[in-house]
């Protein structure tokens, strides 16, 4: 009979992770916006100002003309076209919009290959490899198991840097949405409680700690 509690007591927790997850998952989602618009711009002005590339500028306009356009096939190949010609700091920037046009055009598998290749390729500098892997994770949010997000995310928490405090919550919303509220609630307690993270994954995680309650 006990373990007949048990089972209903589980299948409870997994419910209220479910309803919380969609009901919450967006916020980390709309925040990874914000990062890739501010870090992809400084990332591009930066190697920009210093390799003053004009016909790369001019070939990553055009791809982002044909993005605005509504055009997200032509300007993934567009993109990956500057990204094998131009330098590697612009190369980099490329290949993160290629991956997200892949991504609008409905590839979301293509879109993570591209995420993954630059995460691993050690002629980019660590900022666009991190930011690489974050994207990867949260394309991968609906789909990838715990373990195997972490694989990207864990040295992200492990060694601390820009993206550490964001990587954590990343793990901390998989774990929602994988069921495991006690391993949700614990990494969103720890967000709350750090002075170093950012305050809006303060906020959010506070939020999601009373949202938690005491499941």
């Amino acid at each position: 009979m006990a373990d007949i509690f048990q089972e209903v007591d589980e299948e409870v927790r997994k419910d209220k992770a479910a309803e919380l997850w969609k009901k919450y998952g967006n916020y980390v989602i709309a925040l990874a916006v914000l990062i890739v618009a501010a870090t992809a711009a400084w990332v591009f002005w930066k190697d920009y100002a210093r390799e003053q590339r004009q016909l790369a500028g001019a070939q990553f306009e055009a791809a982002l003309s044909l993005a605005r356009a509504d055009k997200p096939a032509q300007a993934a190949d567009a993109f990956r076209a500057l990204a094998e010609s131009a330098g590697s700091g612009v190369a980099a920037l490329a290949k993160l919009q290629e991956a997200a046009q892949r991504i609008a055009d409905g590839d979301k598998l293509g879109g993570v290959a591209v995420y993954d290749s630059l995460a691993a390729d050690s002629s980019a500098d660590d900022l666009t490899r991190n930011l690489a892997s974050i994207l990867s994770a949260l394309n991968q949010l609906d789909t990838a198991s715990v373990d195997e997000l972490s694989i990207g995310l864990n040295p992200l928490i492990d060694e601390f840097g820009p993206f550490t405090h964001f990587a954590k919550e990343i793990m901390a919303f998989a774990n929602l949405k994988a069921g495991d509220t006690a391993a949700a609630k614990k990494l969103f307690v720890s967000l709350s409680d750090d002075a170093t993270a950012p305050a809006g994954i303060r906020a959010r995680a506070a939020e999601m700690i009373n949202a938690l309650g005491a499941t």
